[in-house]
């Protein structure tokens, strides 16, 4: 049977941490907290409930949660955001397969309530997380602020029934600080990235993202939040696009300007 370590990063987080840390009580072998150096109580909840506190500044996304896997005991990592929890299906399902380990990884389905709603359509569920898995075999990719474990040619992965629950947000107005933070986020990502942003992407991206969300995976049938989900998620998508066009014009500009001096003292 695999020792594993519960792996989590966390910054001002007294609302969840708890609640995060109670739900891989008795399922992981340790729980590690690497703090992004908090101001609420979040440090203090973590020390009572005896997990491993770690403070760090924060390194970005990605960065912050290879940290972390660093910072484990074991190579079998359980991997959770503050805000998150196991459900009670999926925590017994974590220690049926710790009796009878047989891939690298695997993946369960998330289940996100979004300002006191569980939703059920939308990319919200069944919203399928990796999150389990040897670290010596994966680590944290993706693009910031959108990370996601990232297994070794070959690793093979199982899947695990049971919900990770999501406190995404409790009001409308926490959901928006988010996506313009995240949108900043993902535009800076892109441009260092070198992407490109047409006009059309600009129109045709978040469109697209709202029939997707509404139509394609039915967020309708989640009645009026699925349509404010929907909606959200097409306007996180045209706030993302907007800024990396003005971020490229900016620096086409800047090039511009500076080409024109270099001909000028000529």
């Amino acid at each position: 049977m695999p020792f594993i370590s519960g792996v989590i990063i966390a910054y001002n987080e007294e609302k969840y941490i708890a609640r995060c840390i109670r739900s891989m009580q008795g399922v992981v072998d340790e729980i590690v907290v690497v703090d992004s150096l908090s101001s609420d109580k979040t440090p203090e909840i973590c020390r009572s409930l005896g997990a491993k506190l770690i403070q760090q500044p924060f390194l970005g996304y990605i960065e912050q949660k290879n940290f972390a896997l660093k910072e484990a005991t074991y190579d079998y990592v359980l991997s959770l955001d503050a805000d998150e929890a196991l459900s009670e299906s999926l925590a017994a399902s974590i220690k049926e397969v710790r009796q009878k380990w047989l891939y690298d990884s695997y993946r369960f389905n998330r289940m996100n309530r979004f300002c006191g709603k569980w939703m059920r359509y939308t990319n919200y569920y069944p919203d399928r997380k990796l999150r389990l898995f040897d670290r010596r075999k994966g680590r944290w990719g993706g693009v910031n602020p959108h990370d996601r474990v990232v297994m070794e040619k070959g690793a093979t992965t199982g899947f695990l029934t049971g919900d990770l629950l999501h406190w995404m947000c409790d009001s409308l107005q926490e959901h928006m600080d988010t996506i313009n933070r995240y949108s900043g986020i993902a535009a800076m990502e892109a441009f260092k990235n070198g992407v490109r942003c047409p006009v059309w992407k600009v129109w045709y991206k978040p469109l697209w993202r709202f029939f997707q969300y509404y139509v394609v995976k039915r967020g309708f049938l989640d009645g009026y939040m699925g349509l404010v989900v929907s909606r959200h998620a097409a306007f996180m998508c045209f706030q993302k696009y907007a800024r990396l066009r003005c971020l490229l014009l900016e620096s086409r500009r800047k090039t511009e300007d500076g080409r024109r001096k270099v001909e000028g003292g000529r």
